[in-house]
């Protein structure tokens, strides 16, 4: 099954929508970036009902088969929780979203539609861009960059260890001496 999502313009938008929401509540950002989302897939609207916290807390949005969705409102978003960013908030509410139109096999959809509403949001410049797209020739980036890292670092950690343990090595010698002597 080929997973279908509005263009980048379109979940911008939407995207924008839940950002400000977020940040002012009010709640005209966020009816219409859900009607966006519902016109867009030709779907009705979805029951939304606001809560402090669902499930004492351990969860923060719950869809049920009659189209209705629980979510955890964004004034008590920062109560609670490890991961409390405005980004963690609006996948929050794509996953959702997400098992609203996917019912089936809802959880691994509702993760994928997540992913895929915001891949290509970020406007990157294009310098970065072609640095990216060329260096990926072969292994992935991290992997690249931990191994610089491996290679870079017995050089100039042990030339560091080296002359320190000389230096304390001699110390030490000096101070066994003067010791024997006295």
């Amino acid at each position: 099954m080929r997973m279908i999502v509005p263009p980048v313009a379109h979940r911008r938008e939407i995207d924008r929508n839940l950002a400000e929401f977020f940040r002012g509540h009010r709640a005209a950002h966020f009816n219409r970036a859900v009607s966006s989302m519902c016109k867009y897939f030709k779907l009705r609207r979805p029951r939304v009902e606001w809560f402090e916290y669902i499930d004492w807390g351990k969860t923060a949005g719950r869809t049920y088969e009659d189209g209705r969705i629980h979510l955890v409102h964004p004034e008590n978003w920062k109560r609670g929780r490890v991961y409390f960013s405005e980004r963690k908030w609006i996948q929050m509410i794509y996953h959702e979203l997400g098992h609203f139109m996917l019912w089936s096999d809802p959880e691994r959809k509702a993760d994928l539609f997540s992913r895929r509403m915001i891949t290509g949001l970020k406007v990157r410049n294009r310098r970065a861009a072609s640095r990216t797209r060329s260096g990926r020739t072969g292994i992935s980036s991290t992997r690249r960059s931990a191994s610089r890292l491996r290679k870079r670092r017995p050089r100039i950690a042990s030339a560091r260890k080296s002359r320190r343990a000389t230096r304390i090595a001699s110390r030490r010698s000096t101070t066994r001496k003067s010791r024997r002597v006295a």
